[in-house]
């Protein structure tokens, strides 16, 4: 069996996560395809967001379908699923075979993407563990951005020819084959207990903790606040009068920003410990108050769109890191597609929350910008509410 604490084994363990932001890459073809397979735009759109609802559905189911072919052979059909369905629009130009092929991706998205994270439970503890936590975090990054260059430069050969990025699942798969363990072994010989290099023993948990609940409802909060500062802000900066290619610019430096902070959290995690989730909460604040008073300060605005995913990239894994202590290591799949449910949902509900808060602000509008404008400072006032009960509860506990 390779040992998982190999260097080679690492990047082969991550690297699965290099595709799991891949369905958006092929939406600089949206257009071609609209006029080529002759669809309304909004049926084209769909071939980029069906992926994701989808995903829902299969990262509840994939704890299931690990619990019967094991964590890496469900890794295998999943990335399997992705090679194989990827592919299909480069040879076929019929839309409904196309979005029957998006469906059947976002399935293999979904049977390994709770399983990219929670093996990293059963594979390793203490700082190690939280070091893979953030490059995990920090490698869905860069594949999203290096995925969506590639499409770009494969689209130049036509739109068929984007969906090759695809191809890139299969020498994937196999290194992560060849080096990764199974994790089964390690499983059978947890003795309910971990001992943490940097820190007193941690006892395993015997049932799943119904704070496994709660962090899902505080992942979806989370993720419509940082989904509310995306996708508002070329709503806003068309306000100021900035121009597409500079707003894109920015939203690409954002997803660099994200990327940092998955590359430093293993060390921001051990010089803040139990509080590194505070130190995300009051960032991610102040991005909220960045924006909500830029007013027709572009460069402000800018600053707080900026800000935002790098303080995500730090609680996002600290949420996971949590998991090993909710529940027991065997239900590491299930508590983490629990988790990323949460994640999911919060994308999918931001617009209607966010238009909502904004009603009960007393701003009835349509206006994505002149919602978030009303909204952030209750949303940024909500990330402090939560860092000083968090903080204080964690003082309580490490008494």
């Amino acid at each position: 069996m390779q040992s998982q604490d190999k260097w080679l084994t690492k990047v082969a363990f991550l690297s699965i996560s290099f595709m799991l932001t891949s369905a958006y890459a092929i939406n600089g073809a949206l257009p071609q395809m609209t006029r080529a397979l002759g669809v309304t735009a909004t049926q084209a759109q769909a071939l980029a967001t069906t992926p994701s609802i989808v995903v829902t559905v299969f990262v509840l189911l994939s704890a299931f379908i690990a619990a019967k072919l094991g964590d890496k052979k469900t890794i295998a059909l999943g990335m399997l699923l992705v090679g194989f369905a990827g592919v299909v629009p480069f040879f076929i130009s019929s839309y409904p075979v196309i979005l029957v092929s998006r469906m059947v991706l976002g399935a293999g998205f979904g049977i390994f993407n709770s399983l990219a994270v929670s093996m990293i439970a059963v594979m390793y503890q203490g700082q190690t563990r939280a070091t893979m936590l953030g490059w995990r975090a920090a490698v869905e990054q860069i594949g999203q951005a290096v995925l969506t260059f590639i499409a770009g430069l494969l689209l130049n050969l036509g739109w068929h020819a984007t969906f090759l990025v695809y191809l890139l699942a299969f020498p994937i798969l196999y290194l992560f084959y060849l080096r990764v363990p199974d994790t089964s072994e390690m499983l059978s010989h947890d003795q309910g207990s971990e001992k943490v290099a940097d820190a007193k023993p941690v006892q395993q948990a015997k049932k799943i903790s119904p704070t496994v609940g709660v962090l899902a409802l505080f992942a979806a909060f989370l993720v419509i606040d940082y989904m509310a500062i995306q996708l508002s802000f070329p709503f806003m900066a068309q306000r100021l009068g900035v121009n597409g290619l500079i707003v894109s610019t920015i939203l690409s430096l954002m997803l660099v920003a994200a990327m940092l902070g998955g590359i430093v959290y293993g060390a921001i995690q051990k010089l803040f410990g139990r509080f590194t989730l505070q130190v995300g909460l009051v960032l991610m604040a102040l991005s909220n108050f960045l924006v909500a008073f830029s007013n027709q300060n572009f460069m402000l605005l800018t600053v707080g769109v900026l800000l935002i995913g790098f303080p995500m990239q730090l609680i996002s894994p600290f949420i996971f890191s949590q998991l090993p202590q909710l529940a027991p290591l065997k239900k590491q799949p299930l508590v983490t597609s629990i988790i990323l449910i949460g994640f999911n949902v919060g994308v999918f509900i931001e617009p209607f929350i966010i238009a909502m808060l904004s009603g009960w602000l007393g701003n009835q509008t349509n206006n994505a910008a002149s919602a978030a404008y009303t909204t952030m400072p209750l949303l940024a006032v909500t990330l402090l509410v939560l860092a000083v009960v968090t903080g204080f509860t964690n003082r309580q506990k490490s008494r």
